[in-house]
């Protein structure tokens, strides 16, 4: 195929030999080849040079595009470019929720640095060699991986405002038996956990409900008047400031989870890597200070949250 281009730009076994540094015999042969393979005539041999067939004419655009778009790629990823870029997995909710209200800051701070993003649902296979870091959900022990813990979540329903205040009314935990629940798939602390802390577990059925495998369908169903979710503050916080969420209930459970940054313990930071990771750690230590400062919003179930260590 880089033989029939070349010599289709050319118009000239030679001159696509002299491109190729090869003989012209050689890209004669390799043409001949592909028209084998093809089953159509590309060239028209005449007595004094080629003439492009109608089948070549109509191939040369398709692979010109392919080669281009080949440089253009293998350039993006292995060239000049790559040194200053980044790329990032996250789980959905934790990119839309949390860093993209903060990506402008980055990228102010940062322009040099060109981010990749790129999302999951589930933690996939990790190391991959094509991500530098990525945020996953959990207690931070994976073998091969180093995990800087980022927050330090609480658990509590969540609703819209039109559902707290319309009938039936929330007035205490066992009235969430009238009301639609939203499951989370995969979170260790949920509605079973936060009703029995509530003394509520008796009168609420946790086996119905709608499940959703992601925060972000849930929380976007909460604020449509479509249930009670229960929600991180990681994310929930935000939204409740905003006026589009409230919680019903001032009980709230610490999470045994959270969000870390990962990284193979085996790999040496790039420079894109370290400023990401000094970024993040700042963004993250800056705003569970600040929710430390100004909670008792709500009522904390004691004795179960694990201890923040402090940095060194």
């Amino acid at each position: 195929m880089r033989a029939f281009e070349a010599s289709a730009r050319h118009v000239s076994f030679a001159a696509a030999a002299d491109e190729l540094g090869v003989t012209p015999s050689a890209v004669s042969q390799q043409v001949r080849l592909l028209e084998q393979h093809l089953g159509r005539l590309l060239f028209h041999r005449l007595p004094r040079g080629l003439r492009l067939a109608e089948a070549g004419q109509s191939y040369l655009p398709l692979l010109h595009a392919a080669f281009e778009r080949v440089a253009r790629g293998t350039e993006e990823i292995f060239g000049e470019r790559s040194e200053k870029r980044l790329t990032l997995r996250s789980t959905v909710s934790f990119a839309s929720y949390w860093l993209l209200p903060r990506l402008a800051r980055f990228r102010a701070t940062h322009p040099e640095l060109n981010l990749r993003l790129t999302s999951s649902i589930w933690s996939a296979e990790y190391p991959d060699p094509g991500i530098d870091l990525e945020v996953r959900l959990g207690t931070g022990d994976w073998p091969g991986l180093r995990a800087e813990r980022l927050t330090w979540d609480r658990v509590y329903p969540v609703c819209s405002p039109g559902t707290a205040s319309a009938p039936p009314h929330l007035k205490q935990p066992a009235d969430i038996a009238r009301h639609k629940l939203l499951h989370i798939i995969g979170f260790r602390e949920g509605w079973p956990q936060w009703l029995k802390a509530a003394n509520a577990d008796r009168a609420v059925d946790t086996g119905r409900g709608l499940e959703c495998d992601t925060t972000l369908i849930a929380m976007e169903l909460a604020m449509q008047g479509e249930g009670i979710a229960m929600g991180r503050s990681c994310f929930a916080d935000r939204l409740i400031e905003t006026g589009r969420l409230v919680a019903p209930f001032p009980l709230e459970l610490p999470s045994e989870e959270a969000f870390y940054l990962a990284s193979p313990v085996d790999r040496p930071d790039t420079e894109p890597v370290r400023v990401f990771r000094n970024w993040i750690t700042e963004e993250t230590e800056s705003e569970n200070s600040s929710a430390a400062s100004k909670r008792p919003r709500r009522n904390p179930v004691q004795g179960t949250a694990p201890k923040r260590p402090t940095r060194r």
